[in-house]
């Protein structure tokens, strides 16, 4: 609505029919010690960069030059400002699931690209479009692992990011999946020793996290050998998926659940995240882009659960820093990768051999 002033001569009309002569008399009731008959002493307008600079000079009065270590993997990563107008278009957010193709091409265009690109990131031959976060995507993985080998126990290591853990246990009680923990040597790596002990004929997987929650990068190549020799998968947790940019993918791993939350979304009191699980949500080239609700055996465009908005934050954010355009196009590595030597057939479609969840 726009704001129409009035005139001078607007205002002595109105003051003439109230009955009065003037606006100071409309404050008669109050007594004149009470008024304000002076300017305010506040300071001058700030631009919004003077308003950033202010801001920052008062946070380091907090213990500047302290590393903080709160957080455990949640914190704070540079957003391109472009992000949030992007994300916030009628392409992506919309008042509906991107359960129906006409509703949603936008979301599922932007979930194809990001898929592809984690593919890329992971060096997978599958990537989904995220789960809750890290700790669901790993114990998902688990789940699958169970699933896929027809076995029951799992091996994990101690130096995987506590809530995790804690995540994985509830899941894996309910589930009736038995749990081994392999502790870690001076060196902040899982034991090895302990490892090869620990593995077992029943054992479905191991679940190791690299870097782990000390930091320390795993010898993934070892510990794949240990699993495999036993014909157990090798789960990889990434709990910061930034550290792919300079550290080599743990490709010899046969599922990657990694947290995504630092691609482009932001915290908000601890959350939201946005993991990678292979299963809960894959977007891909179908026959019949309409169907709402499509066989999984052959149509894979079956989406799930709310963390859609995050994959779409996420790949817009891999497309401005990598100077990619959202949108501009299916990209012809997606379909290559979407496509996956499938190890078994389950209720829940096709199990592929090596994804990124």
């Amino acid at each position: 609505m726009r704001y129409l002033p009035k005139s001078p001569a607007d205002r002595e009309a109105m003051l003439k029919a109230i009955g009065v002569r003037s606006i100071d008399d409309l404050f008669s009731p109050i007594p004149s010690e009470y008024r304000l008959t002076r300017d305010l002493h506040v300071p001058r307008q700030m631009a919004e960069s003077e308003i950033v600079d202010w801001f920052k000079l008062r946070s380091k009065e907090n213990g500047d030059g302290y590393t903080s270590f709160l957080g455990a993997g949640a914190y704070f990563h540079y957003r391109p400002v472009v992000i949030d107008a992007l994300v916030q278009r009628g392409e992506f957010l919309t008042a509906y699931t991107p359960y129906q193709a006409e509703f949603a091409q936008g979301t599922l265009q932007a979930i194809f690209e990001f898929q592809t690109m984690v593919s890329e990131l992971t060096g997978m031959d599958l990537a989904n479009a995220s789960m809750y976060d890290g700790s669901t995507g790993a114990a998902e993985a688990v789940m699958m692992a169970v699933r896929i080998t027809g076995r029951s126990g799992a091996v994990v290591a101690r130096s995987l990011h506590p809530e995790y853990r804690e995540v994985l246990g509830t899941y894996a009680t309910h589930q009736r999946i038995p749990l081994k923990t392999v502790s870690f040597t001076d060196s902040g790596r899982i034991d090895l020793k302990e490892l090869e002990q620990a593995v077992a004929e029943d054992t479905a997987c191991v679940l190791i996290q690299s870097p782990n929650f000390f930091g320390t990068i795993e010898d993934v190549e070892a510990i794949a050998e240990i699993a495999h020799k036993r014909e157990a998968l090798l789960i990889v947790s990434i709990a910061e998926a930034v550290s792919l940019g300079i550290v080599e993918p743990p490709r010899v791993a046969d599922i990657i659940a990694m947290e995504a939350q630092s691609f482009g979304v932001p915290m908000g009191f601890g959350g939201p995240d946005g993991g990678q699980e292979g299963e809960a949500r894959i977007c891909a080239n179908t026959g019949d882009a309409r169907a709402a609700h499509p066989p999984r055996e052959s149509d894979l465009e079956y989406l799930h659960e709310s963390g859609a908005g995050c994959a779409d934050g996420q790949h817009l954010y891999d497309g401005v820093w990598q100077g990619r355009a959202a949108g501009a196009g299916q990209a012809e590595s997606g379909e290559d990768r979407l496509c996956c030597r499938p190890v078994r057939q389950e209720r829940q479609g096709t199990v592929c051999e090596r994804a990124a969840l």
